[in-house]
C-alpha cells in the first residue's frame, strides 16, 4: 500500500478518497467460479437471482458432481441461458474428471492457472483475472480489458478516450506488485461502483 501511495500521486489521491481497502476474498472452489460464469454479462440482481435458484437445485453441498445431476430443463428454469448452461456443464465435467482441481490452482502461476480456467467453454481471460484476484487473491493481477477499470483510469488521469489495454499495461507498470490492489481503488473510484466482491 504504501508503495502505492509513493509511486504514484493520482492512485494516491484515490486511496485516501476512498480509504481503506476492504478487497474480501472468495473461497476458490467450483461454486464461485460457477457463482462468476452466473454472472457474466448480467445485472447483479438478476445474475443473485438465477444463482440462487441454481443453489436451491444443486443442493447442500455445490459440487461439480451435484451439478451434473441436474438436467438442462432444470437449468433451464433458473434461468440460466443454453450458453451459461454449456459453460457450467464444460466446468462441471473438468472438475469431475479431475482435469482441474481448485486444490492445485492455488500452487500454479498465474499464466498456467488463466491456460487451465480459460479453456473451460464461455471462460474468457477476464473472468479467470476475477477468480485470481477475488477467490485464489493474487496480488498483481491487473485486468487491462475491464471497462470499470479503463473508465477509472481515463477519469482519474484526466485522459480524452478510453485507454487501450495496451496503454493499460503501461499506466499500471508503476503499481507492480499491487495490481490487484490499485485495480479493487480502480473500481471503488467510480460513482456507484459495482460490487465486485
Amino acid at each position: 500500500m504504501t508503495l502505492l501511495l509513493k509511486a504514484d500521486p493520482i492512485m494516491a489521491k484515490i486511496i485516501g478518497r476512498v480509504g481503506p481497502c476492504q478487497l474480501a476474498l472468495r473461497d476458490p472452489t467450483f461454486e464461485t467460479l460457477a457463482r462468476s460464469i452466473t454472472f457474466q454479462q448480467l445485472h447483479g440482481k438478476a445474475a443473485s437471482t438465477i444463482f440462487s435458484r441454481v443453489r436451491k437445485a444443486v443442493g447442500r453441498r455445490f459440487t461439480a458432481a451435484a451439478f451434473l445431476r441436474l438436467t438442462p430443463e432444470e437449468l433451464r428454469s433458473c434461468g440460466l441461458s443454453r450458453q451459461k448452461i454449456a459453460s457450467l456443464q464444460d466446468l462441471a465435467t473438468r472438475v469431475a474428471s479431475r482435469q482441474i482441481s481448485f486444490r492445485n490452482l492455488q500452487a500454479l502461476p498465474d499464466e498456467e492457472v488463466i491456460a487451465q480456467l480459460s479453456a473451460v467453454r464461455g471462460v474468457g481471460v477476464w473472468t479467470v483475472q476475477m477468480f485470481l484476484m477475488f477467490a485464489l487473491g493474487r496480488p498483481n493481477v491487473m485486468p487491462t480489458t475491464d471497462f470499470g477499470i479503463r473508465n477509472a483510469v481515463r477519469k482519474a488521469y484526466g485522459l480524452e478516450e478510453m485507454p487501450t489495454p495496451g496503454e493499460m499495461l503501461l499506466i499500471s507498470e508503476k503499481w507492480h506488485p499491487h495490481c490487484s490492489v490499485a485495480a479493487w481503488y480502480l473500481w471503488r473510484s467510480l460513482e456507484g461502483a459495482a460490487d465486485m466482491t
